[in-house]
């Protein structure tokens, strides 16, 4: 069936189970840091009053995306609940 074959396919990419595992780790450490650090830019651009800017929107934008994610990793309990430093601040 074509979802094996697919399924088979991706395995040989990715190597053994844990090289998977791992790979998805290091993945998630790299959203959750890459988030961390857009949030810190806003926060920068904030303070000198850039809210408008293009830049600061892209942030915005991003910062969604990372939270959907971050709601999923939730959802299927790959990451802890929301720590106080990862409320909103909006």
């Amino acid at each position: 069936n074509s979802a094996n074959l697919t399924a088979d396919s991706a395995a040989c990419h990715y190597g053994s189970d844990m090289d998977r595992l791992e790979a998805f780790e290091t993945m998630r450490e790299e959203i959750l840091k890459q988030a961390e650090t857009e949030q810190n830019r806003m926060d920068q651009l904030r303070a000198e009053g850039k809210e408008k800017s293009a830049t600061y929107r892209q942030y915005l934008g991003n910062r969604l995306f990372y939270n959907r994610v971050k709601d999923l990793y939730r959802k299927y309990g790959l990451l802890e609940e929301t720590k106080p430093s990862e409320k909103e601040t909006d």
